[in-house]
């Protein structure tokens, strides 16, 4: 297997004192805007589970038809992360940052209008389109303009909006519920909101300059007027033109390669636990209150996000530049092993209110705080310049197609032979994760992008 690699470091471009700089005002606006587009993917990952638990007495939903609804984004993201990740390397962050929430925000709308299910399922796959487009982007944006001491931090917070998403969530569909409105204009209403954070930050993406590794891999640099202009390197810059000249270049070097499996298997194996056990939260917490009203489980899963989840992102956050990435992915797939473990393994444990719902918060605590961030920020960081939306927007792709398996299996297992079922394939799937980490993925903290381009970090990637 071929070992080139003219697109490491061409130049040898300085950035330290984008590297060495402390957190700004720009950071932090950056980071806002970068992240409402996970507050809109949290927001529906919650939401779509109770539009289900609303349609299904109004339109007879089949079995097939609620697993295809719940999990067609998912599979749509995939191919919106691979498209515009790929795009985003050939044609600049710039240049395609924004269009990703106008597809988003299409198909929220688009969503809310759906007359009958079939409809349904196929207008969602505009929205996926559009989520899975902003993962690539919005990681790599954030990664390329922080300095090496926090870029683990705010890239989480990018990702941590998701935070916001999954408290507002429940919110809103609470107070929906609570009023007289028919359902019909309920899950309508709770669906199309998905399009508002979205259009919010469309004009301020669309006005972000060009990130300056992005100019200089590429022969350019921002001059004290603000202008781009080329710089003279003696050579032209080997820029990736080509749709399919990205991925060949992963593929033909063995440690980028090596790279691109362990993030993306981590990614898939995360969120094919993570996604089916989110989405189908309402279903698993009918076994637990199968005689609760959909607003008191809808409030009992608030309740769980607000004091588990959300204290999770924080820490992710928090620590992610001083534990390291590596530490927190492994301690994170361990404590998704033994949560789910326990759920699965723990008879009748469904039936017991305290303990059911403490398990189940660990779980969620400690998949934020893990593998849900890390898998998130490592791809932004492990990849040089010129293929990094492309590689990010691989293992993104493959995370989302675990996602659509989690989140298809996920009731059949239910249905099927019950929590015990469907948490031991989400304990199994996370020590598999655990394995994949341990093996196959460096640690990046205290390193900048281009010290992590050009240094082979794990006893794997020596060996190749």
């Amino acid at each position: 297997m071929s070992t080139n690699r003219p697109f490491v470091a061409a130049s040898n471009p300085d950035f330290s004192e984008m590297d060495n700089a402390s957190i700004s005002g720009r950071h932090w606006k950056l980071m806002f805007i970068s992240g409402m587009g996970f507050f809109t993917d949290a927001y529906d990952l919650f939401i779509i589970g109770v539009v289900m638990t609303l349609l299904k007495p109004m339109w007879h939903v089949k079995p097939l038809e609620e697993s295809l609804v719940e999990s067609t984004a998912l599979l749509a993201a995939a191919l919106g992360a691979l498209l515009f990740g790929r795009v985003a390397d050939m044609l600049g962050r710039k240049r395609i940052y924004g269009f990703e929430v106008l597809v988003l925000a299409a198909g929220a709308i688009a969503c809310a209008f759906a007359p009958n299910i079939i409809w349904l399922i196929g207008l969602r796959f505009i929205l996926g389109i559009g989520i899975g487009g902003d993962y690539p982007v919005s990681a790599t944006i954030m990664s390329e303009y922080s300095g090496k001491a926090h870029r683990g931090m705010m890239v989480t917070l990018v990702f941590a909006m998701q935070a916001a998403g999954l408290i507002v969530g429940p919110l809103f569909a609470a107070a929906l519920l609570s009023t007289s409105l028919s359902h019909d204009i309920v899950w309508r209403i709770l669906i199309g909101f998905g399009a508002v954070p979205a259009m919010a930050v469309f004009w301020q993406r669309r006005k972000l300059k060009e990130t300056p590794r992005f100019l200089r891999a590429n022969g350019f640099q921002e001059d004290e007027a603000g202008k781009i202009v080329r710089i003279d390197q003696g050579q032209t810059p080997s820029q990736s033109i080509s749709f399919w000249d990205g991925f060949h270049r992963l593929v033909n070097d063995e440690k980028l390669l090596l790279r691109l499996v362990g993030a993306s298997a981590a990614w898939f194996l995360m969120d094919a636990a993570y996604y089916g056990n989110t989405v189908s939260s309402p279903l698993i917490l009918s076994a637990l209150q199968d005689h609760h009203t959909l607003l008191q489980k809808t409030l009992t899963q608030l309740g769980i996000f607000a004091v588990f989840a959300v204290p999770g992102y924080a820490v992710a956050a928090l620590t992610m530049d001083r534990l390291g990435r590596k530490t927190i992915q492994c301690l994170g797939f361990a404590m998704m092993t033994v949560t789910f473990g326990l759920l699965a393994l723990i008879p009748g444990i469904e039936k017991m209110s305290i303990p059911f719902v403490l398990i189940y918060g660990i779980s969620f605590f400690f998949t934020e705080f893990g593998p849900n961030a890390t898998t998130f920020v490592y791809p932004s960081e492990i990849f040089p310049v010129r293929v990094r939306t492309t590689a990010h927007g691989v293992a993104a792709a493959l995370g989302k197609v675990g996602g659509f398996f989690g989140v298809f299996l996920f009731p059949y297992l239910m249905h099927w032979r019950g929590l015990p079922a469907a948490e031991a394939a989400a304990a199994i799937t996370s020590v598999v994760g655990l394995v994949v980490t341990m093996c196959m993925l460096p640690e990046t903290k205290g390193k900048s992008l281009e010290e992590l381009s050009a240094e082979p970090s794990t006893p794997m990637e020596r060996a190749a």
